[in-house]
């Protein structure tokens, strides 16, 4: 004879109490969001980890300005996971902003004016794009290629981004 075992919804646990799950967001994003990631050098947990720009004022400008390492990538992007999850490795914390396809022609016109490319229409950002101490860095290609040349921990840690 068969069981069928079904495992209960999972649930949260915030100092010692239990709460159901959230329910299922089933409308679009209409708006990029801002993750940041648990490392090592990560602020104190807080209720929300998703901030939305539109919605808090924030601009990206900004973002990069006040953060060491900022990565914007595309919802769901295998190199811009590459990406995070080699700065996570290396124990850099970086403030993370993903977005649907649908927001990548908007996203791309506003880091052009922030990376200095505006005149070209944003032809040379590609995703994930990585901003370190307020400058476009580059992609995935320009962050492995200066990781294999020992070349990107000196970078961050001028940055700020690392303390080692």
């Amino acid at each position: 004879m068969q069981q069928a075992f079904s495992s209960p919804a999972p649930t949260t646990t915030t100092s010692g109490s239990t709460s159901q799950p959230p329910p299922p967001n089933n409308s679009p994003s209409t708006s990029p969001t801002i993750t940041t990631t648990s490392g090592i050098n990560s602020q104190p947990p807080s209720s929300n980890n998703s901030l939305n720009p539109t919605k808090i004022g924030t601009s990206f400008g900004k973002l990069v300005a006040e953060n060491a390492v900022v990565v914007f990538g595309l919802r769901g992007c295998c190199m811009c996971h590459v990406v995070k999850c080699l700065l996570l490795r290396l124990g850099v914390n970086p403030l993370v902003v993903d977005f649907d396809e649908h927001e990548e022609a908007a996203v791309i016109d506003e880091l052009s004016e922030i990376g200095g490319r505006g005149g070209d229409g944003g032809q040379g950002l590609q995703f994930p794009a990585v901003f370190i101490r307020g400058k476009l860095f580059g992609g995935l290609e320009r962050v492995m290629a200066t990781h294999i040349s020992g070349e990107l921990v000196p970078m961050l840690k001028d940055a700020g981004a690392l303390w080692l």
